[in-house]
């Protein structure tokens, strides 16, 4: 089975994503329209994508370019960490408000402000790769998430201890990996 594991197109980087819920900018569009490029020769049987705008709006240019019917399964436990507070405030602003406070200082179990801890992040997204994906039997897969949760699911297919203190599996905005299952 090949899952292939779209981060969304950029959106605005003058602001802390987690739960924010703003759309893409003009150059996540256009990443969004090479992505439906790069994947056009592949048929999807089935589609996942996170409930934020940045994903959905990834996920329609995608599905517009591949051409295809496939019903897109949305789900929030795609989502980016919910970082609370913080979600959609401006750089400047959370650090005079919460110094210091970003995903690589927060112990593995402290939550920010009426957000999730990164345990919390990190079992929604095991969750869903042992419940969603694992008892799969579909030749093609396509998810359209966030870094933070791509970074957990190649942690968890390669069978690697996760930590929030450091990203270990980068990826860019509007790219893809592919795995083998």
């Amino acid at each position: 089975m090949s899952i292939y594991l779209v981060r969304h197109g950029q959106d605005d980087e003058h602001v802390r994503g987690g739960w924010c819920n703003h759309g893409l900018i003009k150059e996540g569009i256009e990443q969004s329209e090479n992505l439906g490029n790069k994947l056009l020769a592949i048929t999807f049987d089935k589609i996942y994508s996170s409930t934020l705008n940045r994903a959905i709006e990834t996920t329609n240019i995608i599905q517009r370019k591949l051409r295809t019917k496939n019903n897109v399964i949305y789900t929030d436990q795609l989502r980016e960490i919910n970082n609370g507070l913080l979600s959609g405030m401006k750089h400047e602003v959370a650090e005079k408000k919460y110094p210091g406070l970003y995903y690589s200082s927060l112990e593995f179990d402290e939550k920010y402000p009426l957000g999730e801890s990164p345990k919390e992040f990190y079992n929604r997204i095991d969750n869903f790769w042992s419940t969603e994906i694992i008892p799969q039997n579909k030749k093609n897969i396509l998810i359209v998430t966030h870094g933070g949760v791509i970074n957990i699911i190649l942690h968890i297919f390669n069978d690697l201890i996760y930590s929030n203190k450091k990203m270990i599996f980068p990826i860019g905005t509007g790219t893809f990996v592919k795995i083998e299952l």
